[in-house]
């Protein structure tokens, strides 16, 4: 096994919106790097990176793939990412271990909403990046359009280092910038190439072109700058150099291009990764924290510093047990190494470390610092996790992943299968934690959530293959709450006499409401012993009780103030009991008579949409009852920001899609709760009554 210095490994991310033909892409790098010996081909099943049966049956890719393959004197670990906004949180994962992020662009489509929202995410993670505009092998195709989109919406400093020739059906050369070259392409895939001078009809283009990717390159560093004024263009050292910083920085933003299902333009690619895409060491220092006191660590990213791993993906494999994908950031990991997990407080034995390719594994024994490989089999290591040395621990910042933006509910097809049910979605959360579940005992409900119906489908579909059960989805119930907008003072008497010794309970209460989200308070206002002390505790558990099963309608009451304030006792017949008993009657009364209400969760969205679809989308938010805050433009999509909800918005990705023709996208967040207007109220109120009277 060649051995890598951290500054010959480049750890790349390929992120669009679906569809733009990444998987295409990562196939003829490959093949290209003579690590594959065909083109694969994603309508056959056969790529190196989709290789799940799930991804092989819809043929989109649903989990990041990761990849490597020698290339001159570097190693280049690529992630391949889903494009699906299902899966945003892979593409999260992924973004957080790389350097650069190879964004491709659909010729024919150009700027896409998932091409905003995988940019934004790449930005927020610092990660340098450059485009690929793809399928320039298509019938009108049209190079400088996307172009002129590119630049009006990220900015002057996006810039070519490569430009197509005759684009379109007969699609064969590019124009490589740097080296100033025609390159011309062999049909049928083969890679093969011929470079020759550039056309005289080509050359003014590329020569404008070049001289922007020059001053862009020189504006990089003071130095080149000055030297730039003085002589009026740069040396081919000084321009790669330039780019090199103005690339790493942030500031230049490179176009190459090309036909992946064709597999031209990709050599290309493939230099410039090695040439100018960030080392693992380009950045310094990465900074942690100590567990125990809170405080910064610093690390050098080196082999000889203390170990520092973050886990970005855990996946599953029958037969095999969970892998473990991870970035080591300093340090060497070592199989047979016994690390702490900082997460999770506990010690990992490092069993087989593997490269990664695809469904294809190679055992490598150990990684060093900067590479990205895989380990099997640890107990309680999940994604986001840190690894680190147990005498020197650091941990590392955690992934950020997306809200989820869909709830529904699960039900047993099979009675018995609860635990099993809870089990196999607790081992799916853990495997991708954008899905997330929990049990509601208010409303009695398993509640799942994801980023899409697709996303939700998928996990389904896994629970059953992995874990042997079958659910069904539900509507999930509403957790609506109730509250009061009056006071009221009440008497709660409960008095039983049978025969021998009598239960008695008296107290007199003063409800009152809350602001919104304060919960609950219970004050002892009792003077003179009218009610004994022993028996205060009891009286707020039965108004707590009560207020856990709710007063109108069943839901929880919140934000409300009791005050104790009087009351009397019996020397014989009072218990906690009756106490409690008339807490409960005293809270009910006062409840009903203190103006209730109820209330519902609404969610901040914000919707991501084509400018062309803007009316039908705020139409439809606004039938859902929504309140537009505001929009915002964002190149040429608009971004709606609502309050909506939550009951309006069951299954709101799957319209979206339908009135965007799939060019929306969504997020939300809970943001408070709201009075439900009365009519609406009414209504819930009844079928709540409806299904106690139908229960008794």
């Amino acid at each position: 096994m060649k051995e890598y210095s951290i500054d010959k490994l480049r750890n790349v991310s390929l992120i669009s919106h679906g569809g733009a033909g990444k998987t295409s892409l990562v196939e003829a790098m490959l093949f290209n790097a003579g690590e594959t010996n065909r083109l694969g081909r994603v309508d056959d099943g056969t790529t190196m990176s989709d290789y799940h049966p799930d991804e092989i049956e819809r043929k989109i890719s649903i989990t990041t793939s990761i990849l490597n393959f020698p290339w001159k004197d570097c190693k280049v670990n690529i992630l391949d990412t889903p494009g699906y906004s299902d899966f945003l949180g892979e593409v999260r994962g992924a973004l957080r271990v790389t350097e650069m992020a190879v964004v491709v662009i659909d010729v024919i489509a150009g700027i896409e909403v998932g091409t905003e929202q995988v940019w934004k995410f790449a930005e927020q993670e610092d990660v340098a990046r450059v485009f690929f505009i793809n399928r320039l092998d298509k019938e009108h195709a049209n190079f400088d359009k996307v172009m002129d989109m590119l630049t009006s919406r990220f900015g002057p400093n996006v810039i070519p280092l490569v430009i197509p020739v005759n684009e379109g059906v007969g699609f064969d050369s590019v124009v490589d910038l740097v080296k100033m070259k025609l390159v011309k392409y062999e049909k049928g895939g083969t890679g093969k190439t011929s470079e020759s001078e550039i056309p005289a009809d080509l050359k003014s283009k590329a020569e404008q072109w070049r001289t922007k990717a020059i001053e862009a390159a020189a504006e990089s560093d003071d130095a080149i700058l000055e030297d730039y004024f003085e002589n009026g263009t740069l040396t081919d050292e000084q321009f790669k150099t330039g780019l090199r910083k103005g690339i790493l920085a942030g500031t230049i933003f490179p176009v190459l291009c090309g036909s992946a299902y064709e597999n031209i333009g990709v050599k290309e690619l493939n230099d410039f990764l090695v040439e100018f895409a960030p080392s693992p060491d380009s950045k310094g220092e990465i900074k942690g924290k100590n567990p125990d006191s809170n405080a910064e660590v610093t690390l050098k990213p080196s082999e000889n510093e203390t170990l520092a791993t973050l886990v970005f993906k855990t996946e599953s494999e029958p037969h095999v047990g969970e892998f473990s994908f991870f970035r080591v950031y300093s340090g060497v990991l070592r199989t047979g190494d016994e690390v702490l997990n900082v997460n999770q407080k506990t010690i990992e034995k490092i069993g087989q470390i593997y490269a990664i390719n695809g469904k294809n594994r190679r055992e490598i024994g150990y990684a060093k610092a900067g590479d990205i490989a895989a380990v099997v089999k640890m107990k309680n290591t999940h994604t986001g996790d840190t690894l680190t040395d147990r005498r020197n621990p650091v941990i590392l910042p955690s992934i950020e992943f997306p809200e989820p933006v869909i709830r529904v509910a699960v039900e047993p097809k099979s009675k018995g299968d609860e635990e099993k049910i809870s089990n196999g979605l607790q081992a799916l959360h853990e495997e991708d934690p954008t899905f997330v579940m929990h049990y509601d005992p208010e409303l009695r409900q398993t509640i799942i959530a994801g980023q899409g119906e697709l996303h939700l489908a998928i996990v389904i579909q896994r629970l059953k293959n992995k874990f042997g059960v079958d659910v069904n989805l539900v509507e999930p119930k509403i957790p609506y709450q109730e509250t009061i907008k009056g006071t009221a003072e009440v008497q709660g008497k409960y008095k039983r006499q049978s025969g021998g010794r009598g239960q008695y309970g008296d107290v007199w209460i003063r409800l009152e409401p809350l602001p919104r989200g304060a919960g609950f308070e219970f004050v002892d206002a009792i003077v003179g012993g009218v009610v004994p002390s022993k028996y205060i505790p009891a009286v707020e558990k039965g108004i707590r009780e009560a207020m856990d099963e709710g007063i109108l309608a069943g839901y929880p009451v919140r934000d409300v103030k009791v005050t104790l304030y009087d009351g009397s006792y019996h020397s014989v017949d009072s218990s906690d009991l009756a106490f409690k008993i008339a807490g409960s009657m005293a809270f009910k009364k006062a409840f009903m008579q203190a103006k209730p209400v109820l209330l519902e969760p609404i969610y901040d969205v914000e919707v991501r949409v084509p400018e062309e679809f803007l009316g039908d989308v705020m139409g439809d938010l606004s039938s859902r009852r929504g309140k537009i805050l505001g929009i915002d433009a964002e190149g040429p999509f608009q971004v709606i920001r609502a309050k909506v909800p939550l009951a309006e918005l069951y299954k709101y990705s799957t319209a979206l899609r339908s009135l965007t023709q799939g060019r929306g996208i969504h997020r939300r967040s809970f943001s408070h709760y709201e009075e439900v207007p009365s009519e609406i109220a009414e209504k819930i109120i009844a079928e709540a009554q409806k299904k106690k009277e139908e229960e008794k």
